[in-house]
């Protein structure tokens, strides 16, 4: 590509590709993307978007495109990578001037020299850092920022480096810039401060930006470029360093305004600081060792003395309680409980630990986070009031909370308690008796902070089992507390209920729950909506325990019921309505059929709920929980739901319709609990298994459920099922069987199987066409012992219970192979004898046993020659199934299966579904459970002496061992 003349095509091309008509756009995209390996391209694009005198929009398209081509065809093992020449060329355009006037195109070219810079720094670009270093120190305010962003953007990227090579070549680097890059970050620094005391802010902003790259580039070559920095003077300097710093920087914010473009920065700044340290101490924990007690004594003082008053700021306080939290948390500080297996380091780190958190200080900051950080704010409680949805939302961990101080307060909190508990139970204990009795409505001071006690109390629950008598607690006080029902009392409402929650699971009698559901209900009818949100959870999280009964729920389930239901109703943001509708999943789930006469009411509302919630997805999924849990609660009566239940799950399971990303996986096991629910087969639940065909295409983590669905159809209706998809099912488990895990091909097997236990006589019809491949399979002896025992159940149904199938397929197989059908079965039953030990199941050992046995009466020599191995498998059979009446003395087959009795199921377990019942009627017809395998030996074996006569026979039943002959006639006694 001609620079001149190309220049010019490609700038008409990029103003083209700028456009708002999609008509000019298009056209012009698609002749970029054709320019993208051309020669010349790239070094076009640099001579565009370094030409300030452009138009700003095409210089940031060229610098986009430039870019990404770094990332197609930079590397020179990339199809149409870029020739040496002309990288040679781009390298030195890159770095001559850093005089780009626009910040957004600034920092896209300093990002693309990182990227060239990952590839060929310092090999195939040694002058990039030494021109970079001398860029830095330029008077020219312009360059010398732009040079200290590409350092940083650089700087970023190498430290970003994995491979050991790459790691060497960086803390070569670290060491060869470290002193430069701390005299940069100094110079910047002190000059920021001389300013902001002269009050030259436009000067400080700009100091300050310095001040702020060169520490990012400080941060990633103190991190990431020494292996043991702790001996190296400069590194440790800097740390230390780093904390005299940062007093100037929180002294300095006095003294810059809110409003103020500095503040900002300044607090970015701040915050950076603190990075440097949460960082090191994460990668280095032994090198920070001698950074321990300056760093709890500096993060104590400002965060829980009067140090930090008027100066701190919320994002500074989650940063520093954070320092407090990885050094009391560090495994690398924690001694072994045999002391003499902890290293040097460790007992030195601990030691220093020991040291500063004495009794005075552990006391205090317990008291500080509890009284002073746990209270509810002025700000929350007006959000109680105006917005009390996103109160709740915020509460239980919404997205901005995770960011937020109250998380990260409660988070330390726990944390010093499980690592101080003996020292800090007692002080816990005490503010809890401090509290003992009702508080003033007019106090609302105290309110609170009984608010933030209970708090840590519910916290601290597990700490405090042995200490706490929590059953007393609950019918002494706080259950009058929670019939407290001034409106000022509410905190403590909310907060009792909600201490409830975490106690359930820890130290709660049975006997108290009907007096806590009692007191639930009550709650559940509270004025104020966070209340009975709170509620509602508690509720979830009692049902949910392991000891939660059943007949101690149900007097108060349908007034619970009813209420969460009206809960679900008046609520209006989405996260809330999830909460409620998992809320009364759970309720669902527990009680199962018992829901039955009150579900009435969310049946009908559900559908407009759907309805309403088309643009939100993770409800949507919410929904498809509570149908499932309502499915299997209703049972056979959910065919009353279809009219509303089948379009969801049609919907749930297109992947043509874009919501199915969201939906598939609860939209899939809501189908497969409608089918196993379902009494029978309707016409619009056939329809709905067209999805199917594109989902076995997608072969996702979901296929176990794919399977799991063909296969309740085949036990709801195998003719009219089979009938409409037989033939799309066969061909598309030929394409899976082509490329499908063991575990994945086992699946199709069994849907085989399970096909030929329906229908032994149109199954193996139908699902011909996989059939040879299984007979091969054995043939071949498949190494897959799963696979094997698959390969034999399958062959095991069609030789017992279709015979002429079972020779119409060894004659095509003998045909395909060129070998003589007898050569085939010999093979078989060889094969199915020496690998019988792969089959587990006792249903297909005891099938096997009889689709061999079937063989028999035969005059045919390679039957006859197999004979010591049927009988072999015979006898393991019999050992499987045959247990011995010790009344009697006799055997009888443990199979055997003569009618049906409705399961009892009991209250710990889940009562039969549609499909258990089927699967248990199909039992009743299948020769497994029907014949019994003593009676079917001896006639057989009878047959076949009649047909031989006695001698022959003889002679036969002394090619068998005569100790599985002593067996066979034990078990053949009275016959």
């Amino acid at each position: 590509m001609d620079l001149n003349s190309a220049s010019t095509i490609v700038l008409q091309v990029l103003t083209q590709a700028t456009s708002q008509d999609t008509a000019v756009l298009k056209p012009a995209e698609e002749q970029l993307k054709q320019w993208e390996t051309q020669p010349g391209f790239y070094s076009v694009l640099l001579n565009i978007f370094t030409n300030h005198t452009l138009d700003v929009n095409v210089r940031w398209l060229a610098v986009l495109y430039f870019k990404n081509g770094i990332d197609r065809y930079w590397r020179r093992v990339a199809p149409h990578a870029l020739s040496e020449e002309e990288k040679t060329t781009l390298r030195a355009g890159l770095i001559t001037n850093f005089n780009e006037p626009v910040n957004q195109i600034a920092t896209q070219i300093s990002v693309l020299i990182a990227k060239v810079a990952r590839v060929d720094c310092p090999r195939q670009w040694p002058e990039l850092i030494p021109t970079l270093l001398e860029s830095v120190k330029v008077q020219d305010d312009l360059r010398q920022h732009r040079a200290l962003l590409t350092f940083y953007h650089v700087t970023k990227t190498l430290a970003s480096k994995r491979l050991a090579a790459d790691r060497k070549l960086f803390y070569d680097l670290a060491s060869g810039i470290y002193s430069f890059a701390c005299s940069l970050w100094n110079h910047h620094t002190d000059t920021f401060l001389q300013q902001v005391c002269t009050g030259d802010e436009a000067a400080a902003s700009n100091s300050l930006e310095r001040t702020l790259l060169s520490l990012k580039v400080l941060r990633k070559l103190t991190v990431h470029g020494f292996v043991e920095p702790h001996w190296s003077v400069e590194v440790m300097g800097f740390l230390h360093a780093v904390f005299e710093r940062l007093k100037q920087f929180l002294e300095c914010s006095r003294s810059i305004r809110a409003e103020n473009v500095c503040r900002d920065r300044l607090e970015k700044t701040i915050i950076l600081f603190t990075k440097v340290l949460l960082d090191f101490l994460d990668q280095h924990p032994f090198s920070f060792t001698p950074l321990i007690q300056r760093s709890l004594e500096f993060a104590v003082s400002y965060v829980f003395t009067e140090a930090g008053e008027g100066i701190v700021f919320e994002r500074f306080i989650v940063q520093c309680m954070n320092l407090i939290k990885m050094i009391v948390k560090n495994y690398a500080y924690k001694p072994s409980k045999n002391i003499e297996d902890s290293s040097p380091e460790t007992l030195e780190a601990h030691k220093i630990k020991t040291a500063f958190f004495t009794y005075p200080t552990l006391m205090e900051i317990c008291r500080r986070l509890v009284t002073h950080y746990f209270l509810l704010t002025k700000e929350e409680l007006t959000m109680w009031e105006e917005d009390p949805e996103g109160f709740t939302v915020e509460e239980s961990g919404g997205d901005s909370w995770k960011y937020s101080l109250r998380p990260c307060t409660e988070v330390l909190f726990i944390d010093i308690f499980h690592e101080y508990n003996q020292t800090l139970i007692p002080v816990l204990l005490e503010m809890v008796h401090s509290l003992q009795g009702s508080t003033s409505m007019e106090d609302t001071s105290a309110i609170l902070i009984k608010d933030a006690v209970y708090n840590a109390v519910g916290l601290a629950a597990y700490e405090l089992f042995d200490s706490v008598d929590f059953d007393q607690w609950f019918k002494n006080q706080l259950l009058a507390e929670l019939q407290v029902s001034h409106n000022r009392y509410k905190p403590i409402r909310r907060r009792v209920i909600w201490l409830i929650g975490q106690w359930i699971s820890v130290k709660f009698k049975s006997d108290l729950r009907p007096v806590l559901y009692e007191a639930i209900c009550n709650l559940l009818q509270d004025q104020d909506l966070v209340v009975r949100i709170e509620t509602a959870t508690t509720l979830k999280l009692t049902v949910d325990d392991f000891e939660f009964r059943t007949d101690q729920f149900l007097p108060y389930l349908e007034s619970m019921f009813t209420l969460l239901f009206q809960l679900l109703q008046e609520v209006t943001q989405c996260d809330t309505k999830m909460h409620v509708l998992h809320v009364l999943s759970c309720v669902i789930e527990r009680v199962n059929m018992q829901i039955r006469p009150y579900v009435g009411c969310l049946v009908q509302y559900l559908p407009l709920l759907w309805k309403q919630s088309e643009e939100h997805n993770m409800l949507r999924c919410a929904i498809l929980t509570t149908l499932i849990h309502l499915v299997q609660g209703l049972g056979a009566e959910s065919k009353n739901l279809y009219p509303f239940l089948l379009p969801v799950i049609q919907l749930s399971t297109d992947v043509s319709q874009p919501p199915h990303v969201y939906l598939l996986e609860d939209g899939l096991e809501l189908w497969l609990v409608t089918l196993e629910n379902s009494p029978c087969l309707t016409p619009e639940l056939l329809r709905i298994f067209q999805n199917m065909s594109a989902l076995l295409d997608l072969s996702s983590e979901n296929l176990k459920n794919f399977f799991k669905i063909i296969n309740a159809y085949i036990f709801l209706s195998s003719s009219e099922f089979l009938q409409m998809y037989a033939a799309d099912l066969c061909q598309s488990f030929c394409e899976l069987l082509k490329d499908i895990t063991t575990e994945g091909q086992v699946q199709v097997l069994k849907v085989v199987e399970n096909v030929l236990k329906v229908n032994p006589v149109l199954g193996p019809q139908m699902f011909q066409p996989l059939l040879p491949s299984i007979v091969r399979g054995i043939i071949d002896g498949e190494r897959y012992p799963v696979v094997m025992s698959t390969y034999l159940g399958i062959m095991g149904r069609v030789l017992l219970q279709n015979a002429r199938f079972f020779s119409l397929l060894l004659n095509q197989v003998a045909c395909e192979l060129g070998q003589e059908l007898d050569q085939i079965l010999g093979n078989i039953i060889e094969m199915w004898v020496d690998r019988m030990d792969n089959i587990t199941q006792p249903e297909r050992r005891k099938l096997s046993a009889l689709a061999l046995l079937s063989l028999l009466p035969s005059l045919n020599s390679v039957i006859q020659d197999k004979f010591c191995g049927i009988i072999n498998i015979s006898v393991e059979g019999l050992h499987d199934v045959m247990t011995e009446d010790p009344e009697t003395g006799t055997y009888k087959d443990c199979m055997l299966m003569s009618h049906f009795e409705e399961p009892k199921a009991t209250e710990d377990e889940e009562p039969p579904t549609e499909q258990d019942k089927r699967k248990k009627m199909l039992a009743l017809k299948d020769p497994v459970h029907t014949v019994s395998l003593q009676q079917f030996i001896y006639e057989k074996l009878k047959a076949q002496q009649e047909l031989l006569g006695e001698q022959g026979f003889q002679a036969l039943m002394e090619t068998v061992d005569t100790e599985i002959v002593a067996q066979l006639q034990e078990f053949l006694q009275g016959f």
